[in-house]
């Protein structure tokens, strides 16, 4: 049965709440045993000598654990592990690439030309067009032989796919798809979010222990000149240290015990969505297989992996309890897709790795992102990579950009065009160009003002084939441009964006197929580059929205190509708006158009897709959808963050 993504969305949504709850009960736990650590610290440190023994009653104890001591440490103890989890949860929701570049992962550009990466790149993007999705950046963990694999971000504009090199280098090309069609699953089921809120809080959980080793190393002997008092209190240090470092391992326990509660029954539900995507079982299948005949496994060594370990496509570790697993167990996870699997796992010859030197991240090196566009020419005169053994790297890079090409009908040279930063550019200005030559060359003046060398010139080069294309190519030839666009510095994103902006309004008439292009490109670019608050739902019902829908449809009606009553009235009957009444054309101008999409985005996930099949079935009932109609829902189900539906 065919998995339904948005109702996985609202279970992941009503996982986080269980989350919370978890959480609570956690920190709850921890405040009472900090209180009883301190107490005994406190009643040590007054009423107990070291060298001599204890100078009054036990009953003393009670009087360091009052409530007026709980409420003050417990205060302590909770607004600490909040301000852990909000900075935690704030450097993580920056994006995927965060965590990606935490990991040591480099970004593959589009222009490599090592073999198993551009195959990578390939089935990639493979995976985004059966999922209705743009291409994600695509990260490599050179130093991990192990194979797994992991998908990161907080929505899916901001979703990074990473992969160790040990996945690239040994899978075949069906086992590549399946492990990266599981990873696809997590992005359109929610999961990410969730992922982030639950490294975000259990990080606060485990933070105490941090506290106690801390304690721990501190000196334990006296001071001279200190009262007998301070000495006690001094000479009790480590012992308290002692005992936070103990709750720090209730903590890790705790938090180990929610990310295996919480992660296992998504690993079987995005191994059933791998094969979905792929149309087969033995792409996700074999990849386990391989890996249980495999020496490395899933392991991971990366220094910030075990406590993101509940996103991997495997165990990072070998745990001595399944109880804290947060995975299946791998021969659990064979059976369900194969229930006739004879236990026999895939021998495949191991790699070893000359060493690879870790590329720390942009900021690190102190050169921003424009390190990368540079890097993207110096890739393309690099020599190819030998083949490893019993990895399938045919065809080779050439025939897979040539399937491409043809798959989504775009003259090639277009296609290598978007995989470097400058001929991107050019590319997604040349969707803005018109053909009215007086306008058209005010354009290319507001290029060349840009500054930047030789685009203004292949704008002009590669305009009139872009045009010759039409509008049905335009989505397909942006989704292309989009890996590329992301390697851009923030500087070159804010002069991108502002020269965008200004090709738009050059003939002071905002057009909606180019409110369309912007409102993507925008989606899926502004989240790489600046801090994007996403939506949050807020309406349970149509109706509560029901103006700013009936707008949204007779925007639809007019520009799409059947009769724009039958459209509507389609499209309104089937959300159950049997009295809803198309709107006139002069009442459908682009800016209520985008504020109407802007609200429509805070409803609640089941809700969504619900509009869009309607706004798709509607559109399409006169047994096709127009480039217009297509334009309208593919950037509607952008701002939504939702995947485009499969009849559209």
């Amino acid at each position: 049965m065919a998995t339904n993504f948005f109702e996985q969305q609202d279970i992941a949504r009503r996982n986080s709440r269980l989350l919370v709850v978890l959480f609570l009960a956690a920190v709850l736990a921890l405040i009472v045993l900090t209180n009883a650590a301190v107490a005994a610290f406190l009643w040590f440190g007054s009423d107990y000598n070291l060298y001599s023994g204890r100078r009054e009653s036990f009953t003393h104890f009670l009087r360091h654990f009052s409530w007026q001591h709980f409420a003050s440490i417990g205060l302590a103890v909770a607004a600490t592990i909040g301000m852990v989890a909000l900075v935690k949860w704030l450097s993580l929701a920056t994006g995927g690439k965060v965590v990606a570049e935490g990991m040591g992962g480099t970004r593959i550009l589009p222009a490599t030309r090592d073999a198993a990466e551009r195959r990578c790149l390939n089935v990639v993007e493979e995976m985004a067009l059966a999922a209705n999705m743009p291409v994600p950046p695509v990260y490599v963990l050179n130093q991990e032989s192990g194979i797994n694999a992991f998908a990161a971000g907080h929505t899916p504009a901001d979703a990074v796919v990473a992969v160790t090199r040990g996945t690239i280098d040994h899978l075949k090309r069906h086992e590549l798809q399946g492990v990266i069609a599981h990873e696809f699953s997590h992005i359109l089921n929610g999961d990410m979010r969730l992922n982030i809120h639950l490294a975000a809080l259990l990080k606060g959980i485990t933070f105490i222990g941090d506290v106690g080793h801390i304690l721990l190393r501190s000196s334990n002997r006296a001071r001279t000149g200190l009262t007998q008092r301070n000495n006690n209190y001094n000479a009790m240090m480590p012992f308290l240290g002692l005992a936070f470092w103990l709750l720090g391992l209730v903590g890790a326990a705790t938090a180990g015990f929610i990310k295996a509660a919480i992660s296992r029954q998504k690993e079987y539900l995005a191994d059933a969505s791998a094969v979905q995507f792929t149309r087969s079982p033995d792409g996700i299948g074999d990849a386990l297989k391989v890996i249980g005949g495999y020496s490395s496994g899933t392991l991971v060594h990366a220094a910030r992996a075990t406590e993101m370990s509940h996103i991997f496509f495997g165990e990072i570790v070998h745990r001595l309890w399944t109880v804290f697993a947060t995975h299946p167990p791998l021969p659990e996870r064979i059976r369900r897709i194969d229930p006739g699997w004879n236990g026999e796992y895939i021998q495949r010859k191991v790699v070893h790795y000359d060493h690879r030197a870790p590329r720390g991240s942009d900021a690190d090196v102190g050169v921003g992102r424009a390190a990368i566009v540079a890097a993207a020419v110096a890739a393309s005169l690099q020599p190819d990579q030998p083949e490893q053994a019993d990895a399938d790297f045919e065809p080779s890079a050439d025939e897979l950009e040539a399937q491409t090409a043809c798959r989504q009908d775009i003259p090639l040279v277009f296609l290598r065009h978007s995989r470097e930063p400058l001929g991107a550019h050019a590319l997604v200005f040349c969707l803005l160009t018109s053909q009215v030559e007086s306008v058209r060359q005010a354009q290319l003046a507001l290029i060349a003002e840009a500054g930047i060398s030789g685009l203004a010139e292949l704008v002009n080069t590669l305009s009139p084939g872009v045009h010759e294309l039409g509008p049905p190519r335009r989505l397909p030839l942006l989704e292309l441009c989009l890996p590329a666009l992301k390697s851009m510095s923030a500087s070159q994103y804010t002069l991108f964006k502002r020269t965008l902006l200004g090709l738009i309004r050059v003939d002071a008439n905002t057009e909606l197929h180019e409110w369309c292009l912007y409102q993507l490109l925008r989606h899926y670019l502004d989240p790489e580059f600046i801090r994007v608050k996403p939506s949050r739902p807020r309406y349970a019902k149509l109706d509560k929205v029901a103006y700013h829908l009936r707008v949204l449809l007779s925007v639809l009606a007019h520009e799409g190509s059947g009769e724009a009553a039958a459209v509507f009235r389609l499209a309104a009957d089937e959300l159950g708006f049997d009295t809803m009444a198309l709107l006139p054309r002069d009442q459908c101008s682009v800016a209520a158009f985008s504020r109407a999409v802007n609200e429509l985005a805070d409803c609640y996930p089941l809700l969504k897709p619900r509009l869009l099949k309607a706004m798709a079935m509607a559109a399409g009932a006169d047994g096709q959808l127009s480039p217009a109609e297509r334009e309208i829902i593919a950037s509607v189900a952008a701002v939504m963050d939702c995947p485009v539906p499969t009849q559209a």
